[in-house]
């Protein structure tokens, strides 16, 4: 009898909505229908592409009326426990806050660092909040390009506050400056130490440095490293036209200092409002991800054209082998590839 009645036991099968659907969701703040849109964005299928890139049309006009804020530091800087701080007093001062992760390291494990949002527990779970990580997977470029769309759609969303936080290392710092308005690296005391694992690129590119985990024993030496980096801060070119970095001190075990954080934010954007920058920055932004876009579309044609990957191991193997310059190898492949459009 069970036989004869497959439908009413078996597992309906979801609908696939439509973009319009999507994109009314996301504009009536509709946070089950945001999650689906962002993974519907972050898909690697090309059968997704054209919905997700109609999507994103459609939202153009309802974006760019947030301040988007960049957070890297140092291992052990505590980005997250800030992040997480920063965001509740937010969202308690009456702004809807999104929180977005840009996790390289995640294209060699195959998995988020974030996971299932465990290190922002408190954040993710308050109303007035979203947090996101990273994609699981793909190259640095395409990590990248998804957190861009991501924060797109949260923009489109309401979101107010679009922090954008680097749990990977290397090129990410770089990354996250292209997506945001104001860029904060977190350090710990011990300046000294710290300048030893970060690249001077890094601080050059900031537009305000904190020691976090400023409390108790560590105050006095908070206290230190932040006259050490104003000093050092002080030879450095500013990130910023009319803006001076500098070193703070902030706690977000005890909460000190967090909102005199936000104060400087809001006085960084009226700033960079006032004299141009804001709007200037953001522009040469999309250009610059049209300009990568292009680059990541290029190189995944290269290599995904057949007669490339066949001859590609062969040209790496002369390579290694000391046989050929990698330059001749190189120019010699793209000499084929070339060739191929115009015979």
């Amino acid at each position: 009898m069970a036989e004869n009645q497959p439908h009413s036991n078996r597992k309906r099968r979801r609908r696939t909505k439509l973009p319009a659907e999507y994109i009314d969701g996301i504009l009536a703040a509709d946070r089950t229908i945001l999650a689906q849109a962002i993974t519907l964005v972050e898909s690697q299928s090309t059968k997704h592409f054209a919905s997700s890139q109609e999507i994103l049309q459609n939202i153009m006009p309802y974006t760019g009326q947030s301040i988007r804020i960049g957070f890297t530091g140092v291992p052990g800087a505590g980005k997250s426990t800030l992040i997480e701080a920063l965001g509740i007093l937010l969202c308690e001062k009456g702004y809807n806050v999104a929180v977005l992760a840009v996790d390289p390291s995640s294209t060699v494990s195959k998995g988020s660092i974030l996971g299932d949002k465990t290190r922002m527990e408190k954040l993710s779970k308050h109303p007035s909040a979203f947090v996101r990580p990273s994609p699981s997977s793909g190259t640095l470029g395409g990590v990248a390009r998804k957190s861009r769309e991501t924060l797109l759609l949260c923009e489109a969303a309401g979101f107010d506050v679009i922090i954008v936080e680097t749990v990977g290392v290397g090129q990410s710092e770089t990354v996250v400056r292209s997506m945001v308005d104001c860029f904060i690296v977190l350090l710990l005391t011990g300046a000294g130490d710290e300048l030893q694992g970060m690249k001077k690129g890094v601080m050059e590119i900031a537009d305000a440095l904190y020691i976090n985990k400023a409390d108790g024993p560590n105050y006095e030496e908070a206290l230190k490293a932040r006259a050490e980096y104003n000093r050092l801060l002080h030879f450095l070119q500013p990130a910023t036209k009319d803006w001076t970095t500098s070193a703070q001190i902030v706690s977000a075990l005890t909460g000190t200092g967090i909102d005199e954080m936000w104060d400087l934010i809001r006085k960084f954007e009226t700033t960079v409002k006032a004299n141009g920058v804001w709007e200037e920055r953001r522009q040469r932004q999309m250009v610059e991800w049209m300009e990568s876009l292009i680059e990541e579309s290029l190189l995944q044609h290269f290599f995904g054209n057949e007669e490339i990957r066949s001859k590609f191991p062969v040209k790496k193997n002369e390579v290694t082998e000391g046989q050929l310059p990698p330059a001749q190898a190189a120019q010699q492949l793209l000499d084929l590839y070339f060739k191929m459009f115009h015979s």
